[in-house]
C-alpha cells in the first residue's frame, strides 16, 4: 500500500449528493425524492421575493411532491423569462433521470447520439455523483483530487517548472478579492501574490488533509512533476470507464506515444481532441500544441473481445489538453461515447 493510502474508509464529496440517491443491486444510483429536493433548494430554483404567484405555487407543489408531473402551461404561466428557462431545464433533467432509472443510465442516454440540450452545470453534477459512486471506498487522496477534473474546471500554472492545476472557481474568487484590495490597500494586494499561490499543493506530507476539505476544492494538483498525481488521474479514469461501460481497463500515464501504428485515441477535452485529430491527419504539431498537452495516457482493455476489430490488441491513447487561457475543461463523456467498444462505446457491456 502506498504511503498516502489508508485502511480507513472515509467520506468524501458529500456535495455530490450521493447519500441522497438509492444504490441499486447493480451498484448504480437511482434518483430519489430526497435528491430532487436538494436540487429544488438551489438558488437558481428557489423563488426570490419578487417571484410571481404561479412560480411560488409551482415551487411549493414540487417541494411537496418532487416527482409531480408538470405541464407546459404551468411553465408558460411564469412571469419571469429566466425562471421559465430554469424550470424547463430542471424538469427535463428530472424527467430524464426518472425515465432512465438510474443516474448512470441517464448519463449514457445523453451521449448516445443526438444533441445534448442540458446546461453544462447538470452534466458536471452528474459526473460528480457518478464518479463518487464509482470511487466508493477509495482510500487514495491522489485519486480523489484528480477526480475533481471530471466535474470542475482547472486553472493551469507553472511553479518551479512544474505544471500545477488549481480549481478555476477558487482561483477566480481569489482574483476578485485581490482586485477589491487593489482599491483599499495596494501594498497588501502586492504582497498577496498571484491568485492560487497560497493554496496547498498536494504531496505525500499533506495528502491526508484532503479528507477534511474534499468539498472545498482547495488543494492544488501537481500533475507536472508528481507521478502520484498522474497515476491518480489514471485510476480515476479506469474506475469511470469500468463503472459506466462494464469493461475493465488498465490506464497508465506515459510521456509520449511510442506507437507508429496507433489506431484510436480519445480527447479528454476539446483541445486534446483537436491535437489528436491533427496527429491523426499527419499534420505537423507546433511547440504550442505540445505545450498544451497536460497529460497523456495509454488505455488497454482486459477483454479484447469487447473491442472493435480494427483496434483489437492495440492501445487507446487518451489526450488531455488545455486552451490558450490555461484552463483545463475535461469532458468525461468522451470516455463514454468515444471508446472503440463493439457496442459503439455506449451502454454497459455485459
Amino acid at each position: 500500500m502506498s504511503s498516502h493510502s489508508t485502511d480507513i474508509t472515509r467520506e468524501f464529496w458529500v456535495s455530490s449528493g450521493h447519500h441522497l440517491a438509492r444504490r441499486t443491486p447493480q451498484g448504480l444510483l437511482a434518483v430519489t425524492p430526497e435528491l430532487l429536493l436538494a436540487y429544488l433548494a438551489r438558488p437558481e430554483l428557489a423563488p426570490p421575493e419578487e417571484a410571481c404567484h404561479a412560480e411560488r405555487a409551482l415551487y411549493a407543489a414540487l417541494r411537496a411532491d418532487p416527482l409531480r408531473k408538470v405541464g407546459k402551461p404551468e411553465i408558460a404561466a411564469l412571469a419571469d423569462a429566466d425562471a421559465r428557462e430554469n424550470w424547463d431545464y430542471f424538469l427535463r433533467y428530472r424527467d430524464l433521470l426518472v425515465s432512465a432509472g438510474t443516474i448512470e443510465d441517464a448519463y449514457i442516454a445523453l451521449f448516445s447520439g443526438g444533441r445534448v440540450d442540458l446546461p453544462p452545470l447538470f452534466l458536471d453534477q452528474m459526473a460528480h455523483i457518478i464518479l463518487r459512486n464509482a470511487l466508493d471506498g477509495c482510500t487514495d487522496p491522489y485519486v480523489l483530487r484528480a477526480g475533481e477534473l471530471f466535474f470542475r474546471a482547472q486553472k493551469a500554472s507553472l511553479r518551479d517548472g512544474a505544471l500545477l492545476l488549481a480549481d478555476l472557481e477558487i482561483v477566480e474568487e481569489q482574483a476578485r478579492e485581490q482586485e477589491a484590495l487593489r482599491h483599499v490597500s495596494p501594498l497588501t494586494m502586492m504582497l498577496g501574490g498571484e491568485p492560487g499561490e497560497n493554496l496547498d499543493v498536494m504531496d505525500d506530507a499533506n495528502a491526508w488533509t484532503y479528507w477534511s476539505r474534499s468539498d472545498a476544492n482547495s488543494m492544488v494538483m501537481n500533475i507536472g512533476s508528481n507521478p502520484a498525481a498522474r497515476a491518480g488521474l489514471a485510476r480515476a479514469i479506469a474506475a469511470w470507464v469500468q463503472h459506466l461501460t462494464g469493461a475493465r481497463v488498465s490506464v497508465e500515464p506515459v510521456a509520449k506515444m511510442e506507437d507508429r501504428d496507433w489506431r484510436w485515441f480519445v480527447g479528454l477535452d476539446a483541445e486534446g481532441t483537436r491535437i489528436g485529430n491533427a496527429i491523426w491527419r499527419g499534420e505537423a504539431i507546433s511547440p504550442d500544441d505540445v505545450a498544451g498537452i497536460v497529460a497523456l495516457f495509454r488505455l488497454d482493455f482486459a477483454n479484447q473481445s469487447l473491442v472493435a476489430d480494427k483496434v483489437r490488441g492495440k492501445p487507446v491513447w487518451l489526450l488531455l489538453g488545455m486552451g490558450a487561457d490555461k484552463v483545463v475543461r475535461m469532458k468525461p463523456q468522451n470516455l463514454v461515447a468515444g471508446l472503440p467498444l463493439k457496442s459503439g462505446g455506449r451502454g454497459r457491456v455485459q
